[in-house]
């Protein structure tokens, strides 16, 4: 990375702070007259999650030095909102709990910060709100120290937009990684096309991975070379999903489809440099049955059939 890259890049970080800042704050502090500071709503939102909380614990968690800590401590304590008491394993450790009254401070402040995220969110339609949350579990997982929580995957069937989605990714990410030209877009955009026009809802289907709200892959299920194969066609998994499970997800969805749905076999269509795709396919058992040079793309390719008896 370059200084000019760099500078464009810091450049771009202070924005999003000073944007995330803004928004932040005014969903933490609330109206100007709330009855607790950020730092003690803070804490009393930490104090619920447990009965008992040594305070050692506490202060790492918040970030907070020993005499502030105590000071907070001490505030809501005087409000009766907190009891500390000596720990019974360890009398030079101290604990903390939210009392009755805290117990019920807290749940006018989560309620009143459900309202106020709520309200940020319904600026937002249903796929903006999923792009926000996705986005923000992106940054979660890659500024964290902690490995990032299990990713929470959906298969979900094609909906209006998702179609183009398909033709789009394909044709960037196969232009991006291998460096193949139009003519695999189009041929792309033809099985979309086709898939589309006259699907067989019976015979035919399509799936559309989601990772933590965000497309990550897709696959279909379609009409075979006779009426007892179904065709595995258009498997795509994003590069930030690999990994997670998503293509291996994606083909034994589309395996199960094809066997209730009538099918004997079913076949696939792919070219031998796409080795991570040709593992999920061996590990679902399937077995390479033909393959021959062949010219497209932009570039000399061998092509490869691969079918599996189901």
């Amino acid at each position: 990375m370059n200084s000019q890259q760099l500078a464009e890049r810091v450049a771009t970080v202070r924005a999003f702070n000073r944007l995330y800042t803004g928004v932040i704050g005014v969903l933490d502090e609330g109206p100007a007259d709330a009855e607790y500071s950020l730092s003690e709503a803070r804490l009393i939102f930490e104090l619920s999650r447990q009965e008992t909380t040594q305070v050692a614990d506490l202060r790492r968690r918040l970030e907070l030095d020993a005499g502030y800590a105590s000071r907070l401590l001490g505030r809501l304590e005087e409000r009766g909102l907190l009891a500390r008491d000596r720990c019974e394993s360890d009398a030079r450790r101290q604990v903390v709990r939210l009392t009755e009254a805290g117990r019920a401070a807290f749940r006018v402040l989560d309620a009143r910060s459900t309202e106020q995220i709520g309200g940020l969110l319904e600026r937002f339609g249903d796929q903006d709100q999923r792009r926000l949350l996705g986005a923000m579990d992106t940054i979660a997982n890659l500024v964290t120290a902690e490995p990032p929580a299990d990713p929470a995957l959906v298969l979900r069937p094609p909906a209006p937009g998702d179609f183009g989605w398909v033709v789009h990714r394909h044709g960037a990410l196969y232009a991006e990684e291998y460096g193949w030209d139009e003519g695999f877009e189009a041929l792309v955009a033809r099985v979309v096309a086709d898939y589309v026009d006259g699907r067989d809802p019976d015979r035919e289907a399509g799936w559309i991975a989601e990772l933590n709200g965000e497309r990550a892959g897709c696959v279909f299920c379609t009409r075979g070379p006779d009426e007892r194969t179904a065709k595995l066609r258009l498997l795509l998994v994003e590069p930030a999903a690999r990994g997670a499970g998503v293509g291996r997800r994606l083909v034994g969805e589309c395996l199960a489809f094809a066997k209730a749905s009538g099918h004997t076999a079913i076949e696939l269509w792919t070219v031998d440099l796409l080795a991570a795709a040709r593992r999920i396919y061996q590990q679902a058992g399937f077995r390479l049955v033909a393959e021959e040079p062949f010219e497209g793309f932009g570039h000399p390719l061998t092509s490869q059939t691969w079918r599996l008896e189901l």
